[in-house]
């Protein structure tokens, strides 16, 4: 199994050391050449901004999407979340726009309003694991086809859309990797 992470800006580093750590391939991905040698790719936080004009730039974004549409497992942590959105809280531009998710971006406030807690989700794990959040967004709204996975506080911070996964926090800055074993699960089928 191959894993891509987004390599253009932001987390990448993290999320290849857990990929690795569960003893699956994990592959830098810069270039349309390397998105055709992946089964599934991880768009890291960061810019989402930033990270958006690069994939311009590189002429990424309609491969990319396409190959989103056509079932590549994708998941979006943070600013990974928000390229994914089909529509953004008070922004207009959105980036891959393909998750039926609409976002709102720093939803949790500045840096210093960063927190972690230890959340139990069902799905993912039998145990508590720990979410960090960082400027993070979540998600106000979803269509009829988009499985929530967890609300802290009423807000939506993960969810999961056929071949989607989309989570507000960062599961590659703890030493927890069953976020990262459910994405590889989900390139597995």
């Amino acid at each position: 199994m191959k894993i891509g992470v987004l390599s253009l800006q932001g987390g990448v580093i993290e999320h290849i050391n857990h990929i690795k750590s569960l003893g699956e391939d994990a592959i830098e991905v810069k270039t349309l050449s390397d998105l055709e040698r992946i089964d599934g790719l991880i768009l890291p936080g960061g810019e989402s901004t930033t990270i958006g004009k690069i994939l311009v730039e590189r002429n990424l974004l309609p491969t990319l999407k396409a190959k989103i549409n056509n079932g590549l497992p994708v998941w979006g942590t943070c600013a990974g979340m928000i390229l994914l959105a089909k529509e953004l809280e008070n922004d207009t531009l959105t980036h891959l726009s393909v998750m039926d998710i609409k976002v709102k971006r720093n939803a949790y406030g500045r840096q210093l309003d960063s927190f972690v807690t230890d959340v139990f989700i069902q799905s993912i794990s039998e145990e508590a694991i720990p979410l960090v959040f960082i400027r993070a967004p979540y998600i106000v709204k979803v269509s009829e086809n988009v499985e929530v996975l967890l609300e802290i506080d009423g807000n939506i911070v993960a969810a999961k859309q056929d071949n989607m996964l989309a989570t507000s926090f960062h599961p590659e800055l703890t030493d927890n990797t069953e976020f990262h074993r459910y994405f590889i699960e989900m390139c597995r089928k």
